[in-house]
């Protein structure tokens, strides 16, 4: 027979360690932070060792607790995953899946294709939108994040990363004439710029490139050009430098599919960083087997 804990310790702990606080894991279980703290140290008088450092704050995993947290969670996932599969109504519920508008419309929605010939019974509602919609009140039941980092209030896994570089149309150099040798020759076109929503000053711009450019090439004139045509939405800053109307810093994986058509071309070789794009869902999501059906595709058609 196992020799298991009390599953209210094993629960307690979970939340906890996920949420790296006690009265957040309270809430999610609907009892005090006093009998979270009760719970968890019933469990590690059971381990016979502290599982969490509590001073000073922030709340802590010790190791012996960092060991234990993921095996937990993935048996908890796995209860979950179990119970959703043997629902009758589990491979025919709709799938919600929101996802920043451009990689949405120009990533996301030209492959829908395959996964209805993959998964014919699990139908899907795309969510574009720039907005973070929140997944606990069950707004949407998986999210794509794109983001420096995996959200720490999540499950889920980084799908792949971008890369940013100026792009153009192959129509605008040869209507303009002007061959593109160096970064300064950039500067004799229109550059277009679209707002990033997350206010990341870091973030892979026209500013940020043409001082990287400089730092390489010092002989690029100071300049206060930052673009000549600005809109809120990538996309239709994507739809008009398809048009022929200029050069916008753009993301490989946004725009792969104009750049492997010759629909758009690199109009430079200097690249900049970008983000992750972060498959992710609550725990214990009831729609467990689809969330991991719609999470490994998604890998497998990059």
């Amino acid at each position: 027979m196992r020799k298991l804990p009390p599953l209210g310790s094993l629960r307690a702990f979970e939340a906890a360690a996920r949420h790296m606080s006690f009265r957040e894991a309270a809430e999610e279980l609907g009892v005090t932070p006093t009998a979270i703290s009760h719970q968890i140290r019933a469990l590690e008088d059971i381990c016979g060792q502290p599982l969490f450092r509590r001073r000073p704050r922030p709340l802590e995993l010790t190791s012996a607790g960092e060991r234990l947290f993921p095996i937990i969670r993935g048996g908890f996932d796995a209860f979950a995953s179990a119970i959703a599969s043997a629902s009758p109504r589990a491979s025919h519920k709709r799938l919600r899946v929101t996802s920043p508008n451009a990689f949405a419309s120009r990533w996301l929605v030209p492959r829908l294709p395959k996964w209805r010939e993959a998964y014919p019974k699990i139908p899907l509602e795309i969510i574009g939108t720039d907005a973070v919609l929140d997944l606990r009140v069950g707004e949407a039941d998986i999210a794509i994040r794109y983001a420096r980092r995996m959200p720490l209030d999540l499950n889920g896994k980084e799908i792949f990363r971008d890369t940013f570089f100026p792009v153009c149309s192959p129509e605008l150099l040869t209507r303009r004439g002007q061959r593109i040798d160096r970064a300064s020759d950039l500067l004799h076109y229109p550059l277009i710029h679209f707002d990033w929503m997350n206010r990341d000053r870091d973030a892979p711009t026209w500013s940020r490139w043409l001082a990287t450019a400089r730092s390489i090439d010092p002989s690029i004139p100071e300049t206060n050009k930052a673009w000549d045509l600005s809109f809120r939405e990538e996309l239709h800053a994507i739809d008009a430098v398809v048009a022929g109307q200029g050069i916008a810093m753009f993301s490989d994986v946004v725009v792969g599919r104009e750049l492997e058509s010759g629909v758009l071309v690199k109009a430079h070789d200097l690249s900049l960083s970008g983000y992750g794009f972060y498959v992710v869902h609550v725990p214990n999501h009831p729609e467990h087997p689809s969330i991991e059906a719609f999470s490994a595709w998604l890998r497998l058609v990059v």
